[in-house]
């Protein structure tokens, strides 16, 4: 399947919702990470969909702001792919797309809750062996994070709430940035 992945249009905000709709059930703001999000927006540089050569939504993810013990983080989700097209590696494309680009904007901490043999691929690991607690129930196998710049989880325990005032990791960033374009 031909995709290419551009930044969320204005227009997709209703397809994006039925496509959740579909995807995990219109119960699914009664789950603990849609707790993280009240009165907060997603990330527009990191809302990301799929789109065909005609333009049709074939998948989203989005992001929203974290704070961790006074440190930024992003929550990764919702990601969905339209039902008849799951399995081709719209959404694979969709997290790396995504997650690169976050290292770029200097976003050091991931979160997710989600399949582990599929987030794992990305770098996610077990959250609550870096001593992270959501704020809420959730499979623990389930509440996974990922450090986008190394040594960004250093020292950061506790537990997570909504964020939106801190800014990315940027001093990590050019470091990691600097230490990559060396190799």
């Amino acid at each position: 399947m031909n995709h290419r992945i551009v930044p969320e249009r204005k227009d997709d905000a209703a397809l994006i919702e039925a496509l959740h709709d579909r995807t995990f059930g219109a119960d699914r703001i009664k789950r603990t990470v849609y707790t993280l999000r009240p009165d907060v927006g997603s990330l527009p540089d990191l809302d990301l969909v799929a789109v065909d050569d005609e333009g049709e939504l074939l998948g989203t993810i989005r992001y929203w702001p974290l704070e961790i013990a006074r440190r930024p983080a992003l929550l990764l989700g919702p990601l969905s792919v339209q039902p008849r097209l799951q399995g081709q590696g719209i959404g694979k494309a969709l997290i790396r797309h995504s997650l690169a680009k976050a290292r770029r904007l200097g976003h050091g901490i991931c979160v997710v809750v989600g399949d582990p043999a599929y987030y794992g691929v990305f770098g996610f690991q077990a959250a609550g062996a870096y001593g992270l607690i959501l704020p809420g129930p959730v499979e623990s196998a389930r509440f996974q994070v990922c450090e986008l710049l190394p040594g960004a989880l250093e020292g950061v325990t506790g537990v997570i709430g909504p964020g939106g005032g801190l800014a990315p990791l940027t001093a990590k960033r050019d470091a990691f940035l600097a230490s990559s374009s060396r190799r």
